[in-house]
C-alpha cells in the first residue's frame, strides 16, 4: 500500500486544476458541485480531500505560492540582464498557469501576504529597481508602480496564454513591459 499516498496527492493535485481552471472561467461563484463536476468526481471525493471550499481554495493558493516560488527563485534574475530576467519572470508566470492567479488575487485573504512578497514580490520589486536603476526602465515610475503595472499584465498574459499560447503570451508581455504599446514609427 506504500502508493496510497502517491494515489492521494494525484488525485488532489488533478481536482485543484480543474477548480483552478472552472473557477478562472466562470468567477468566484463556482460551487463545489460545479468543480466536482469538471473534475469529473462525486461530491463526496471532492468533501473527502476538501472538508469546505476555503480549504481547497487555500490547498489551491498553497500550491500556487509553492510552485510560482520555486519558478521565480529558479529564473536565477540576479545573474541575467534585466531585459532576461523579466522574460524569465514572465514564463515562470505562464508556466505556473491558472494557480498563479490564485497567488496574485489571494483569493479569501488564505495565504500569508508577507510569505508572497518574500518569494515573488520582492525579488521582482528588486529586479525592476536593478532596472531602474542601470537605465533599462524608465526613471518616471517608482519599482513599486512597475511591479503593480507588471502584476496586471502578467495577470492578463496567463489569461491570454490560452488563446495564443505560452511562448507567446509570455513575449507579448515581455515587449509590452519593456517598451510600450508605442509603435516604433510613432512620436
Amino acid at each position: 500500500m506504500t502508493r496510497r499516498p502517491a494515489l492521494r496527492d494525484h488525485v488532489a493535485t488533478m481536482i485543484m486544476s480543474r477548480a483552478a481552471a472552472v473557477l478562472a472561467e466562470r468567477g468566484d461563484g463556482v460551487s463545489m458541485a460545479d468543480i466536482a463536476k469538471a473534475a469529473d468526481v462525486g461530491r463526496a471525493t471532492i468533501y473527502r480531500y476538501f472538508p469546505t471550499r476555503d480549504a481547497l481554495i487555500t490547498a489551491m493558493g498553497e500550491a500556487a505560492l509553492e510552485d510560482l516560488g520555486a519558478r521565480v527563485a529558479e529564473a536565477g534574475l540576479e545573474s541575467v540582464p534585466v531585459a532576461e530576467a523579466i522574460a524569465r519572470i514572465t514564463r515562470a508566470f505562464i508556466g505556473s498557469g491558472q494557480y498563479a492567479a490564485l497567488v496574485r488575487g489571494q483569493r479569501g485573504g488564505c495565504l500569508d501576504s508577507a510569505e508572497i512578497n518574500r518569494r515573488i514580490s520582492d525579488p521582482i520589486r528588486e529586479l525592476l529597481q536593478r532596472g531602474i536603476d542601470s537605465g533599462v526602465l524608465r526613471k518616471d515610475m517608482s519599482a513599486e508602480v512597475m511591479l503593480t503595472l507588471s502584476g496586471g499584465l502578467l495577470q492578463a498574459g496567463m489569461t491570454l496564454a490560452t488563446s495564443i499560447g505560452g511562448e507567446q503570451a509570455s513575449a507579448a508581455i515581455t515587449t509590452v513591459l519593456l517598451d510600450g504599446v508605442r509603435s516604433r514609427s510613432a512620436d
